[in-house]
This record gives structure tokens, sequence and C-alpha cells, in this order.
């Protein structure tokens, strides 16, 4: 179990700015199950979702630069709940899979080709001898916006994307679990997204992220 609670250059769990702030956020909590909540509460709301941030290199995805940037999207959400919960020794991993969002925007699934995202990513957190998957994706403000069911995690049992939002539509699809790691696989990511959505996918991205900067 050692090794889902070691630091590494992406899950930087032993970053002074990490276990600061996961020390403070399980402040007065003793139970386990209880720690795993604030800290999933914490990623899920405070780091808020931002799909069109930088991410084509290791160093975007690391826990420390994502808890400073203040926002993220599901890879480098899980990575942060992951080193979070390493600080506070919660062994922790990353899980990945594909999944088909139904409720995608028309622009984005034009920028993509469709509605498959081949490396969807949360986190597994080892709480009471069992793995439990938390999936801090969405932020509070972004579902009640857009009727996004919220996922809500009590610590002890799974907490994924739902099926369905709040009208009772098709949501989020898991179509293929692509397993789970210690460290992230940032070369594994790079090449599932090449090969689902071409070679130009990352200039894509990019250039869709500055045409944002600029209407801001």
């Amino acid at each position: 179990m050692d090794i889902y609670l070691r630091s590494t250059s992406t899950i930087d769990c032993n970053n002074t700015l990490v276990m600061e702030k996961a020390q403070e956020l399980v402040k007065g909590q003793k139970e386990i199950p209880d720690k795993a909540k604030c800290l999933f509460y914490f990623v899920r709301d405070e780091i808020k979702y931002n799909l069109y941030v930088p991410n084509d290199k290791p160093e975007h995805y690391r826990a420390s630069r994502i808890l400073q940037e203040k926002e993220g999207f599901c890879i480098q959400k899980a990575v942060l709940l992951t080193a979070l919960s390493r600080a506070v020794g919660i062994p922790a991993r990353i899980h990945l899979a594909a999944i088909r969002n139904h409720l995608v925007p028309d622009k984005l699934k034009q920028l993509m080709g469709g509605n498959l995202f081949p490396t969807h990513g949360y986190s597994d957190l080892y709480v009471e001898e069992e793995w439990i998957k938390a999936a801090p994706t969405f932020d509070l403000g972004l579902c009640q916006k857009n009727r996004f069911t919220i996922v809500e995690f009590d610590g002890k049992h799974d907490a994924i994307l739902p099926a369905y939002n709040l009208d009772g539509n098709p949501h989020m699809e898991y179509v293929e679990d692509r397993g789970h790691y210690d460290d992230l696989p940032f070369d594994k990511i790079v090449a599932w997204r090449v090969e689902a959505l071409g070679a130009d996918i990352f200039e894509r991205m990019s250039q869709e992220t500055q045409s944002r900067k600029r209407q801001a």
C-alpha cells in the first residue's frame, strides 16, 4: 500500500502547499471517511471545472500547480484529490476511463468530432479496507447553472459522474475502464487522446483556450 502514499513529480503530496492545505481541510476530523469527504468537497467546489486549461505537458497536471491555479478539468482535479489524500495518510490512486458526455455543447462536440472523452479521470481512495471511487469533476456552481446532477460523497461509497441530469436526460456514460495507476500515466493519456481525437487535438484545444481568453 506504500506505493499509493508516495509523492511523485505529479502527485506531489509532500509539497508544502499541498500538505498544509490537506491538514487545514481535515482539522478536527478523526475518522478516515470524514477526512475523505472534506478533501473531496474542497476539490469539487473550490477548484473550478475548466476544460480549457493547459494540459499538453506533464507539469500541467502537478497537484501543487492545480491547487494554486484553483481550476482544472477532471484528471487534474483527480490528481489534486489524490495528492491531498496521500498527504493525510489516505492511500489514493488515479483511475481513468473513456466516457461519453451526451450533453456536450455543440461547439465542443464539433471541436472534438463527437462526444467521446477518451481520458476521463477520478480518484480511488482506500477507506476502511476498501477502494472507493470519487469523481470531484463538476463544481456545485457549474452543476446548478447547467442542471447537472451533483455528485455527493459520503466517504464510504462510490461517487462517480451521473448517468442522467436533473431533467432525466442522458448525461454521462462510462464506456471503457482504462485502469488505475499509482502515478499519472501521461504518455498513455496523450496516446489515447491522439488515437481517438486526432494528432492535432492539443492544438485545437489550445486555439479554443486562447479564443476564450480574448473574449473574457
